[in-house]
């Protein structure tokens, strides 16, 4: 069985990941023949639209298959996984920029490069298991895939929130968040998909509901003080003195992730959102996953998450001694190395 099931159906091109045991993780396979295909159909007259989704009830895209660059990396090879995110990249910046429309549709888990290929589509649909994360900074890395673009113009700063916490968003929240435009009962997907086979996008219209409400809102008075700081220390003092059970479990997410992928999450979040464009975004994200194996927290982020399950990671760094030149290092310009399209 394959690892995803790209195909043409009426006037749609129909791309299914098909991993639903692994979550749909996206293996190198995928990003590649995903960007294969949209090359084909960008200028086939015979497509009208593409329609993005997953097998399985548990996740859209829990996330890239990191296991080979784990193995990669630890044998010293940092290679691959530039090379990896390299390509990647260039596939989130198409999704973006596609001339025709992108339907996606995110059940469970969307997550890290999940958000890459859902969230990037010029019509990305919620139901209610949909839950969207931008989990990297618990793995050594900073969020990526164009995220940091979605998280630079989120209201306020719910955009440091959930770049620093890894918090997870509803479908109201990802709507609010724009991460997602459109909230469809998922036992109207089926419908919705046969409908789109037509080749008109406007029939979205027709199946979309009043969303949940988003949970977030609630929270952003303080959210927008306490993460506008100019510092993840300012950041960790703030939620230590709110002493509310919100601020509480955000002080205790920060306190589990990577000091040094927060401190460079928050700078290239504020970078981004003075340039936001897509390929921008990708451009400064990249200078950071193409040192973060060889000089960054990703391999020992990777051990305790998911070789040695111990959830222990020994980060270089404590909350709130980061030193800014560590920050400006991983983010500095790569020259000749740095991402093209």
């Amino acid at each position: 069985m394959s690892d995803i099931d790209i195909r043409v159906a009426g006037r749609a091109g129909r791309i299914t990941l098909n991993r639903p045991k692994a979550l749909n993780a996206l293996t190198y396979d995928m990003i590649r023949a995903i960007e294969a295909e949209l090359d084909v159909w960008r200028d086939d007259d015979a497509i009208d639209l593409v329609v993005i989704d997953a097998a399985g009830d548990k996740a859209f895209c829990a996330g890239g298959d990191i296991a080979d660059l784990y193995a990669s990396g630890r044998a010293g090879d940092f290679a691959f996984g530039q090379q990896f995110w390299r390509d990647e990249y260039r596939l989130n910046a198409k999704l973006a920029e596609f001339p025709k429309p992108i339907v996606s549709l995110m059940q469970g888990f969307t997550m890290g490069g999940g958000v890459g290929v859902g969230c990037h589509a010029s019509h990305r649909i919620v139901g209610d298991s949909s839950r969207i994360a931008m989990p990297e900074c618990g793995i050594g890395l900073v969020p990526d895939v164009g995220g940091s673009l979605l998280l630079a113009q989120a209201p306020g700063f719910l955009g440091e929130y959930y770049g620093l916490s890894a918090a997870r968003m509803g479908p109201g929240d990802a709507i609010l968040m724009g991460f997602a435009d459109t909230y469809v009962p998922e036992v109207d997907w089926p419908a919705l998909i046969a409908a789109l086979e037509n080749g008109d996008v406007a029939g979205v219209a027709g199946f979309e509901r009043v969303p949940p409400s988003a949970e977030i809102a609630e929270h952003r008075p303080m959210i927008d003080r306490i993460f506008a700081a100019n510092s993840l220390e300012e950041v960790g003092a703030g939620l230590t003195a709110d002493q509310t059970d919100f601020a509480a479990t955000a002080l205790k997410a920060i306190q589990r992730n990577s000091p040094l992928s927060m401190a460079c999450a928050m700078k290239l979040i504020r970078r981004v959102r003075r340039t936001p464009t897509i390929r921008e975004a990708l451009a400064q994200e990249y200078r950071f996953t193409h040192r973060a194996t060889q000089f960054g927290d990703f391999l020992e982020g990777i051990r305790a998450a998911i070789i040695d399950k111990d959830r222990s990671p020994k980060w270089a760094h404590a909350l709130g001694t980061v030193p800014g030149d560590a920050v400006d290092q991983m983010l500095a310009p790569l020259g000749d190395q740095a991402l093209t399209f």
